[in-house]
């Protein structure tokens, strides 16, 4: 992340629910111009396909560093998806920030909206439909470069190149990076998890946390990795 630049909105970015191999995403997100409005489900006319994993107050907005792309065109060099944001499916492309300096819980102003970050993502398998890769989730869950989620707080209208406002900064020891850790590297401690445990966690985190410190067992994440049983 080049730290000197500060935090705005790069890009804003919808898709609609379209096919991906052999099943249906909204994973393919293309650049929007002008104001856009982004209310408690997302933005205008942004959709998902599988709501029970996608979408809703606690994935409303999908939010993916920039900075990061340089990473991944390393590795893969021809691939067209990286010339442009969107190729990871972000509703947002930012600059100044990644999940290394972004806080769980954090408020932010941006436009006459207000966002609050309510967890990581949590990549899917739909991410080696879409680059080709059949480990690119994998890889994604590795790199901790998976981005995150926005819950809106108050509606309003988002533009690109908007500053990136923080607001309050409630919980700052607790970095999206770290809790995407957490979940990657299969902890289930409960001394470690307790105080993760004590934040505003969504539904979803907190089952899974509470789940590891109550039976000493990480979930097969399988799946949701590869999109096989």
């Amino acid at each position: 992340m080049d730290a000197t630049l500060p935090p705005r909105l790069r890009a804003v970015l919808c898709g609609r629910v379209a096919a991906l191999g052999d099943v249906r995403s909204g994973i393919d997100k293309r650049l929007v111009t002008g104001p856009h409005a982004v209310g408690p489900l997302g933005l205008a006319g942004d959709e998902q396909a599988d709501l029970r994993v996608h979408g809703g107050p606690d994935k409303a907005v999908h939010v993916y560093a920039w900075s990061h792309y340089g990473f991944w065109r390393e590795r893969w060099p021809q691939n067209p998806l990286l010339d442009r944001p969107g190729a990871f499916g972000e509703n947002f492309s930012v600059e100044g920030m990644d999940e290394h300096t972004v806080c769980l819980g954090d408020e932010w102003r941006v436009g006459t909206a207000r966002l609050v970050v309510a967890q990581g993502r949590q990549p899917c398998f739909k991410l080696n439909l879409r680059f080709g890769v059949a480990d690119m989730a994998q890889q994604v869950q590795n790199s901790l470069r998976a981005g995150w989620y926005l819950r809106v707080l108050e509606p309003g209208r988002v533009t690109a190149g908007d500053a990136i406002e923080l607001i309050e900064r409630p919980h700052p020891a607790h970095t999206i990076a770290s809790l995407l850790a957490l979940i990657r590297d299969g902890v289930t401690d409960a001394a470690a998890l307790a105080p993760v445990l004590s934040l505003p966690l969504p539904a979803s985190w907190r089952k899974l946390f509470e789940r590891r410190t109550s039976s000493g067992v990480v979930e097969d994440s399988t799946h949701r990795l590869t999109g096989r049983a």
